[in-house]
């Protein structure tokens, strides 16, 4: 049996996969990045595969992925997260022709062909507009938790329009519509819808194609994943694994190098 690894170091947390040859996801781990990136990565990557109940020994190859994959100083070689997370979206949903990945700090849109194969992408990581950063700076101005929004936007009846999607001004917005005596759900909701348009343009300019599969750390948050859905009036593929799908496909990936080495010399392992 191989086994491989895939590290995604993300701005916001570090995701790690350990996969077999079977393609069978045997551990993960998540923590928080910090300001040490090679250490977020150093510490993922055991975790993961002490869950796995291996050893790193046992681990035949390892890709970095993530804004920080270059700090994957363990790692044997280094991939883009646009294409980890469309080998993964394709991995959990093999129709996935379009991946939504909203994260920390950027969101991306990625149309796919076949077999995971990318055929244009775009990204918006210039600004933190459409972000989780976003969402928890409306969080904190609201004075709720972040994993509270989305769930409380769904309770929205009339949710505001926002006046600006910029992460430097969300929070007057929100302390605006509150002294005006909004619905806190009302004011959250408009943040969703606000999110969701900004992030159906960043995607129109890739060609939307279904299945659409939401990936990233704000893919847990329900509110958005009902905002996206109702914007693109289809129903998105959220897995349980969304958190992890560019950590899963750089670990594919990893498969892939080991496999491909063996094919050329039977007697590598």
């Amino acid at each position: 049996m191989i086994y491989a690894s895939g590290v995604d170091v993300g701005s916001t947390q570090t995701k790690a996969v350990v996969m077999n040859s079977d393609l069978k996801i045997l551990g993960r781990s998540l923590i928080p990045t910090g300001a040490n990136v090679s250490r977020a990565a150093e510490k993922a990557f055991p975790l993961a595969v002490a869950e796995a109940g291996l050893t790193a020994q046992d681990i035949s190859y390892v890709v970095g992925t993530g804004y920080g994959r270059y700090k994957v100083t363990f790692g044997h070689s280094q991939i883009t997260e646009i294409s980890c997370h469309a080998k993964g979206a394709h991995y959990v949903y093999p129709q996935t022709r379009t991946v939504i990945d909203m994260g920390g700090q950027d969101t991306k849109a990625i149309r796919l062909g076949d077999e995971a194969s990318v055929l244009d992408f775009a990204m918006n990581d210039k600004c933190a507009a459409g972000t989780g950063r976003f969402l928890a700076a409306a969080a904190e101005v609201a004075g709720v938790s972040l994993d509270e929004v989305g769930p409380l936007s769904l309770q929205a009846t009339k949710p505001v329009r926002l006046t600006t999607v910029c992460t430097v001004f969300v929070e007057s917005d929100v302390m605006s519509y509150l002294a005006q005596g909004k619905k806190l759900e009302d004011i959250l909701g408009g943040v969703h819808r606000a999110i969701a348009s900004r992030t159906i343009s960043l995607a129109a300019r890739v060609g939307i194609e279904p299945e659409v599969t939401f990936t990233g750390g704000v893919s847990r948050n329900v509110g958005m994943v009902k905002a996206l859905e109702e914007k693109l009036n289809v129903k998105l593929n959220v897995s349980p694994e969304a958190h992890f799908m560019g950590a899963i496909g750089a670990a594919l990936f990893a498969l892939e190098k080991v496999l491909w080495k063996k094919e050329l010399s039977p007697e590598l392992t």
